[in-house]
């Protein structure tokens, strides 16, 4: 089932595991804290921010329908219909039919959109090129710790 989580190990954790650990929830929580007042610092929610970009990294050539946004924001379907109803009252989003699925709708992003999504995916960009050696370092320790 989606969203299960699964136990990989039973050996023991030492305290340098859960150091590990720690460091990277707090680097994630970090960069999480940055996305969400950078999307507000631009007038988007940051769920708003987040859809527009799940809708823009969808698969290339394709335009998501509700369902999938929903899966790949990970909350319930009626939820995702009243954000596509707020960001296409923002002027953000548009529905479209979709071509391959007479029975779904496409989501699409507007001019505006596209240019709020522009300013903040490089500002996420710089934000992740400065995490990536304290990130990478991190995970390789991660690694190690299991050999």
């Amino acid at each position: 089932k989606r969203g299960r989580v699964v136990a990989m190990s039973n050996s023991k954790l030492s305290q340098r595991d859960y150091r590990l650990l720690a460091e990277f929830r707090f680097l994630l929580r970090r960069f999480m804290a940055f996305s969400e007042k950078a999307a507000r610092a631009d007038g988007l929610a940051p769920q708003q921010h987040q859809a527009l970009l799940a809708i823009k990294g969808f698969s290339k050539g394709k335009l998501p329908a509700i369902g999938d946004l929903a899966y790949r924001l990970g909350i319930r379907h009626h939820s995702a219909v009243e954000l596509i109803d707020r960001l296409e009252t923002a002027g953000l989003v548009k529905r479209q039919d979709d071509p391959t699925d007479a029975r779904k709708v496409a989501i699409a992003l507007t001019a505006a959109a596209e240019n709020s999504l522009a300013r903040l995916a490089s500002t996420h960009r710089e934000e992740l090129r400065r995490l990536a050696p304290v990130l990478a370092e991190l995970l390789v320790k991660i690694e190690d710790a299991n050999d």
